[in-house]
């Protein structure tokens, strides 16, 4: 992994507009070509067996996050939730979140919730809304579907306090161009199951396809960097390894790199981290 440069810019509102603006249209000139057939929900479910089952918390206390957020998160998910759950990806489809949930609203119900932004937060209509997309990224990763698209998040905002997976392994996601794009390139159907539980969002892909292997994500080359102009950066790679039913290894995948600003101290002990 070569070594990146990383520093925060500071654009223009005219020039956000306008970017924006323009990054929304070609991703609605993909979805009206009619190159790629897309997955549709379904109400009914596919016979076969869950390939992968994940949870995450649905509050956790933040730095300077007040909970009235993550509590308007939950309304947020619970409307996404009910657009891609059952959605069946048949061989040959393409998944996208975005244009399955649509454009988060106020007339749809959704509420202020935690944005990220430029290396901090605030909050936004239909915040939260990442919690969902990292979820299915992460359960994807332990199928043979293919991720065709994915963005990073750009900053580290906060400490590895309780985290149980890499640094690195979600997908941050903005109507509609910075979406998360999934191909089934096999010859079995997938369904995608999600809930919101009272705690929880949970998570699974299920198929009828015999499950013959075990995937293994894990990270590596982890570095964290201090930046010419004085802050920090971290970067990793993210892997995975491939086991048989035997527990050989059958193949070892690079997924992607990750490089991040950090908005924190990481000189510090978690627990100070969180309270700077």
């Amino acid at each position: 992994m070569e070594k990146t440069l990383l520093k925060s810019r500071r654009r223009s509102k005219l020039r956000v507009i306008v970017g924006s603006a323009y990054y929304c249209l070609r991703r609605y000139l993909v979805w009206w070509s009619g190159r790629y057939k897309f997955a549709e929900q379904h109400k009914q479910l596919i016979p076969g067996q869950p390939w992968v089952y994940h949870a995450t918390p649905l509050l956790r206390q933040l730095k300077d996050v007040e909970m009235y957020l993550q509590h308007n998160k939950i309304t947020n998910l619970k409307i996404a939730v009910e657009k891609v759950n059952q959605v069946i990806l048949y061989p040959g489809e393409t998944f996208s979140y975005w244009r399955l949930i649509g454009r988060p609203s106020r007339r749809k119900g959704y509420l202020p919730g935690m944005i990220l932004k430029n290396g901090g937060f605030q909050p936004g209509i239909g915040g939260g809304l990442c919690q969902l997309s990292n979820l299915i990224y992460w359960m994807t990763l332990h199928t043979p579907l293919t991720v065709v698209e994915r963005h990073r998040h750009s900053y580290d905002v906060f400490p590895d306090v309780d985290r149980r997976q890499p640094f690195g392994s979600g997908a941050t996601c903005h109507y509609n161009y910075l979406d998360l794009i999934i191909r089934n390139d096999t010859v079995h159907p997938f369904q995608l199951l999600v809930e919101v539980t009272e705690d929880h969002l949970e998570g699974r892909w299920v198929s009828a396809a015999e499950n013959k292997y075990k995937y293994e994500v894990y990270e590596g080359e982890h570095r964290i960097e201090q930046e010419f102009w004085g802050g920090y950066s971290r970067h990793n790679v993210l892997r995975r390894r491939i086991f048989d039913e035997a527990g050989n290894l059958v193949e070892d995948q690079y997924i992607t790199e990750n490089h991040s600003l950090m908005m924190y101290n990481p000189l510090l002990p978690e627990h100070e981290a969180q309270t700077q």
